[in-house]
């Protein structure tokens, strides 16, 4: 696949900062990470077109030793000589308006070139975390979480966030690991492994989403990094595809619902008792406090070993789902959220009729 992606990329020995998505200390048969063979393969074949390979992430969750060790990568990397390095330090990039400078990975920012190695999941708040998703992990650390409240529940400026910062880093390659995917609640351990069996690869991140949205039978633009990026002007009239493509049509998405919605006065009962909202499963849950930690809107609290959300607080990011160790996290859809949510849908099926008939 790099072959057919060129082989110009690699010349003059340049330093290649390979960034996987390495999210949380998870063994490969979870497939909340990118698989560690299909990291090898990357790294061998830049070693042997004279490239410096470092591998590279900020994870959200564990110690970057841990994940290698968990996630099956040092056994992996045995006799490569591959660099391993966290994401440390940042440098201000400006990306554009409305976001102007923000701090990115000075690793990522100052390698000859970058592949992006991303993992096909799916993702409670954003539908499905691919190529342009990724990309976040090169904001170092809890300013990822930052991010998320300062985008608050608006996930099209968090998307336009995403896209802009892929316009920032440019990656000659991207590459997603669907060859054991997520289903379900992903990204984290809440989310369930599904096989698929197919690399996708494009010079372009954005492309590569738009294919993999078509292949999981979806129009590309109801995922809203893909929407962005459409009217940024960054997609592309035509798109060969080389390989077999096949329509996987019963690919289990999480239910998006809306953030928020209603007349502002009543918003705040609105989101209490019908928006979609993170749920802890009482069984699963081990009270490490990893979700208090790194929940950007500090909405989470324990009370005599019990989790307790606030949600009058919580913007819906889902990071808490994204990050537990034990997934006992969930996005779930309030009962009366969910009849409003159908008879809405029964409503505009029937107005749609209508409409039909009068044509």
């Amino acid at each position: 696949m790099m072959a057919s992606l060129g082989e110009d990329l690699f010349n003059g020995n340049p330093r290649v900062l390979i960034k996987p998505n390495l999210l949380s200390p998870a063994k490969p048969e979870r497939a909340v990470l990118t698989h560690p063979l299909v990291v090898r393969a990357v790294a061998e074949y830049v070693l042997n077109k004279g490239g410096r390979p470092q591998i590279s992430d900020s994870p959200a969750l564990g110690s970057f030793e841990k994940l290698l060790r968990e996630g099956g990568y040092s056994k992996a990397f045995q006799g490569l000589d591959v660099s391993f390095q966290p994401l440390e330090e940042s440098v201000w990039v400006d990306i554009g308006e409305p976001f102007g400078r923000i701090e990115i990975a000075k690793d990522v920012m100052e390698a000859d070139v970058v592949v992006n190695l991303a993992k096909l999941k799916t993702h409670s708040q954003m539908l499905l975390t691919l190529g342009i998703k990724n990309l976040f992990g090169c904001i170092v650390g809890l300013r990822k979480p930052e991010w998320h409240l300062r985008a608050g529940v608006d996930r099209e400026v968090f998307a336009r966030l995403l896209v802009q910062i892929y316009k920032a880093i440019q990656p000659a390659v991207t590459i997603v690991d669907g060859i054991l995917a997520m289903e379900g609640q992903g990204p984290g351990k809440s989310g369930t492994p599904r096989r698929l069996d197919v690399l996708v690869g494009s010079r372009s991140a954005i492309e590569a989403d738009r294919a993999i949205c078509r292949m999981l039978g979806m129009e590309p633009d109801a995922l809203l990094t893909n929407r962005a990026a459409a009217n940024m002007g960054l997609v592309s009239k035509e798109v060969y595809i080389n390989g077999d493509f096949h329509i996987i049509h019963d690919f289990k998405l999480p239910t998006l619902g809306p953030v928020t919605f209603g007349p502002r006065l009543l918003q705040p009962v609105i989101r209490k008792h019908l928006v979609q909202r993170p749920v802890v499963d009482g069984k699963l849950c081990k009270n490490c406090a990893e979700c208090r930690q790194y929940c950007p809107a500090q909405a989470i609290s324990f009370n005599r070993g019990r989790m307790i959300f606030d949600y009058d607080r919580c913007i819906r990011c889902y990071c808490c789902a994204e990050i537990c160790p034990y997934g006992a996290v969930q996005a779930v859809e309030t009962l009366p959220g969910k009849i409003i949510r159908r008879f809405s849908k029964i409503q505009n099926k029937h107005s749609k009729e209508v409409n039909h008939g009068r044509h």
